[in-house]
């Protein structure tokens, strides 16, 4: 599906899961870990910080890789105006879950398109919204034995058994949960010049 004359696609990220979602549409492409400091800055809010990172990924891979198309992407859940990191262990990840029970959180996934032959930057951020049901820790612990999800915001999968966890999710984009918005991504590529029937 991708123009053999155009310039190499570089993914600017080390996330399975992304790549589980450039896999379903493109056959040539590489992924390149970006090395960014994602502290959030004094006062900066959720989505200003994702869209942000985001940038600095595509930025950090484009400045050493300048014929490439290089993507960048970021992803924060956030509760009440606060982000919520990734949890990194089972205690974390049940404090987590157990304090979205039966609220609603928000997933800003954001994404840059860094085009080095013209420098242009094509930029979005999807807003998801997850409804959780009501749970108690019996389940947040078996959710979590069997998708093991500590490296994802938020401490679930949605490509997993995430959604024994869910009351509705609300999105114009249903693969932005996973980890890059792939409906407006298809977009900016054929744009581009990338996609071909």
């Amino acid at each position: 599906m991708q123009n053999p004359s155009a310039a190499p696609i570089l993914l600017a990220s080390a996330s399975r899961y992304r790549q589980s979602l450039l896999d379903r549409f493109l056959d040539d492409y590489q992924m390149v870990a970006p090395d960014i400091d994602e502290s959030a800055a004094e006062g900066e809010d959720p989505e200003a910080l994702a869209g942000r990172l985001a940038r600095e990924k595509a930025e950090a891979v484009s400045s050493t890789n300048r014929d490439a198309l290089v993507i960048g992407a970021d992803q924060l859940a956030v509760l009440d105006g606060v982000v919520l990191g990734k949890p990194g262990d089972h205690q974390k990840a049940v404090e987590q879950l157990l304090a979205a029970s039966g609220r609603s959180v928000s997933f800003l996934t954001a994404v840059c398109v860094l085009d080095a032959a013209s420098r242009r930057r094509y930029e979005h951020i999807d807003k998801t919204t997850v409804r959780f049901r009501q749970f108690d820790r019996r389940l947040a612990d078996a959710y979590l034995y069997h998708d093991k999800p500590y490296d994802c915001a938020g401490s679930f999968k949605i490509e997993g058994a995430g959604f024994v966890l869910f009351d509705s999710v609300t999105t114009d984009d249903p693969t932005a949960l996973i980890g890059l918005p792939m409906i407006w991504l298809a977009g900016r590529l054929q744009e581009l010049g990338y996609l071909v029937a």
